[in-house]
């Protein structure tokens, strides 16, 4: 793991690469984030966009929603995948929000946490993004780009949430979450773009495997050189022990054809 100071510049980078960065879901409420957070798993946010301002507009609130049956609701977020587990969320979640939080979504990690379909990285989207409370979600790119770089060891979530917390003020919690997701979007892919990315001078990945890589090519390049100059040698020494021979046998040919004319002008 990197020290507080060091994780405070890879950070730093990050902002400079992705100014501005944000959730990429649209919402207008906490609602309508947790129900859009809640349509993007297995999805992009790109495909909820496309679903919500039409499911918001026929169920603008919790208590509107909680009165849905998952037979109407199903073919609106079809194309979000998982259609019936989301619609039975979606429904359970307003219907909780409305028994037990008077129809507000609750600014606490416990009570959100115990609505269905919400898990502790809906949570923390909300959390952070709509009531202000600090929060880090981890997703499957925060995941990635935090090992990669070295910030985190290990692929569970919650103590990978915890440690990059540990190495961050509450204040940068939210956005750093925000720019590991961008950067694991854009730059930090499955097949990372390392050229593009800012972060190279910290990032582990980059040191130990594509630095690494270029050292054992360039120290290949000696090897293949030397290969073809043996065979470039090999192939100048081939040529020389086949000209003899050919210079030899045309001159036998041609004192052959000699002798024949002075015999034939006898």
């Amino acid at each position: 793991m990197k020290s507080p100071r060091e994780a405070a510049a890879i950070f730093d980078a990050l902002d400079e690469q992705h100014p501005g960065a944000d959730t990429e879901l649209h919402f207008r409420n906490a609602y309508q984030l947790l129900a859009a957070t809640i349509l993007s798993a297995q999805s992009t946010d790109q495909r909820v966009n496309m679903v919500t301002p039409a499911l918001f507009e026929r169920y603008p609130s919790a208590a509107a929603l909680a009165k849905a049956t998952q037979e109407e609701l199903e073919p609106q977020i079809h194309s979000t995948g998982f259609f019936r587990a989301k619609s039975k969320a979606l429904i359970g979640m307003a219907q909780a929000l409305v028994e037990n939080h008077a129809g507000e979504v609750p600014a606490d990690m416990e009570a959100l946490t115990a609505l269905p379909g919400v898990g502790r990285k809906t949570a923390n989207v909300v959390l952070g993004h709509a009531l202000g409370v600090p929060g880090l979600p981890v997703d499957r790119h925060v995941l990635r780009v935090a090992n990669r770089i070295g910030l985190v060891t290990g692929e569970d979530a919650v103590k990978v949430e915890a440690q990059l917390c540990s190495l961050l003020p509450k204040q940068r919690w939210t956005r750093a979450s925000d720019c590991l997701i961008l950067h694991g979007r854009r730059v930090c892919k499955p097949k990372p773009l390392c050229p593009d990315c800012l972060v190279q001078e910290h990032c582990d990945y980059f040191r130990t495997v594509v630095q690494a890589d270029e050292r054992l090519k360039a120290a290949d390049k000696p090897a293949s050189s030397q290969a073809k100059s043996r065979e470039a040698a090999s192939r100048a020494s081939k040529k020389k022990s086949v000209k003899p021979k050919l210079r030899k046998g045309i001159s036998a040919a041609a004192k052959a054809g000699t002798r024949a004319r002075q015999t034939g002008k006898k």
